[in-house]
């Protein structure tokens, strides 16, 4: 059985450091047999999410779409300021149109989290902050998670990291999303 795994993650940089990750992440649930899709760099540029608003953008309404079809979930962000960057919290954010549906937010799905920044405060305290929404929306974090230094380790093309252990980190959270995923479809 294939399940759907998307990526929500990445800076208004294109190729950014944490856009990098994600790849490295979704390409880890794709080994496990995973259908993935990332929603990152300009997908992020979405208005502040406004509750009362019932007309949607139309970026707005394919994040919601994917997530709604979502089998499981992967988040990174950039630590900024020690916490989420607030174009992954915004997006998060667009998760409350999921609040009527037979799977409420994020419900039922595992949800891989990692967090990239200069210095290991700021990747570790964002990495718990995303831990955090995941509960709140639901969700059920996978057992590994990673809070990167990227003083320490960089990405580079669509999969490559100049420390080993960073990328199979990020490839086990992607299949453990997969996996739980598959198996509760089964």
């Amino acid at each position: 059985m294939t399940v759907n795994v998307v990526g929500i993650g990445g800076s208004l940089r294109t190729d950014s450091q944490s856009e990098r990750a994600l790849r490295i992440v979704l390409a880890g649930a794709a080994e496990a047999g995973a259908r993935t899709t990332a929603f990152s760099g300009p997908d992020l540029v979405l208005p502040f999410y406004d509750p009362a608003e019932s007309d949607r953008p139309e970026a707005a309404k394919r994040l919601v779409e994917l997530l709604r079809q979502a089998d499981g979930v992967v988040l990174v962000s950039p630590g900024y300021h020690g916490t989420v960057s607030g174009l992954v919290k915004n997006a998060l954010d667009y998760v409350e149109d999921l609040r009527g549906d037979e799977r409420p937010y994020l419900d039922g799905r595992a949800v891989g989290c990692v967090a990239t920044a200069q210095g290991w405060q700021a990747s570790v305290t964002t990495l718990t902050a995303l831990r955090s929404i995941v509960h709140a929306l639901r969700g059920w974090p996978t057992p590994l998670g990673a809070a990167i230094n990227s003083t320490q380790a960089e990405f580079h093309g669509d999969d490559e990291c100049t420390d080993k252990q960073v990328a199979d980190t990020l490839r086990t959270i992607g299949r453990q999303v997969a996996e739980f995923a598959i198996d509760r479809a089964s």
